[in-house]
């Protein structure tokens, strides 16, 4: 039996490590650590876990799915007491993919966004680097991938359609 563990015996790097089991729904490789939804972990006074987060847009559709992941995860590392809190306050955007987070989107076969700084240029959605021969001679075939999340690009180099993850 697992034991019941209290923000007393727990700390924050380590719920955060066991939340990196929790993985997008439609990126599997992906933790929700890593994508940038989870924006927070506090620990309570009341021993509870409060999980702060921010899914990549309001409509999204696995918003339930993510939620329930998160405190099936953590109630089988022993966390009784879980809340989670959705917040659209400050807005998701692709700037928050970790590192780690955008070399497991490429190793997944997608390209990761590009970082932009304050403001998003539209022009930057043209363009991506060909996560199979790392060449900047693609062209973008159209704005609609598999998902909203997605854009379709072709490689000039290697000759393979890629997806990209839209920079937003």
């Amino acid at each position: 039996m697992t034991p019941i563990l209290t923000a007393t015996t727990m700390d924050k790097p380590t719920i955060l490590t066991w939340l990196e089991e929790v993985k997008d729904p439609e990126i599997p490789v992906l933790s929700l650590v890593d994508l940038g939804v989870i924006r927070d972990v506090v620990l309570q006074e009341n021993g509870g876990v409060l999980v702060k987060m921010t899914p990549t847009f309001s409509g999204c559709p696995a918003m339930d799915y993510m939620q329930r992941d998160v405190e099936r995860v953590l109630h089988a590392h022993g966390v009784e007491n879980v809340q989670i809190e959705m917040s659209f306050e400050e807005p998701w955007n692709t700037n928050m993919v970790s590192e780690k987070g955008r070399l497991a989107l490429k190793n997944f076969g997608l390209a990761p966004p590009p970082v932009y700084n304050q403001v998003l240029d539209l022009d930057i959605l043209e363009y991506a680097t060909c996560p199979y021969c790392n060449s900047q001679n693609t062209e973008m075939r159209t704005p609609f991938g598999a998902t909203l999340c997605r854009s379709m690009h072709y490689c000039h180099n290697c000759r393979q359609m890629f997806e990209q993850f839209k920079p937003v």
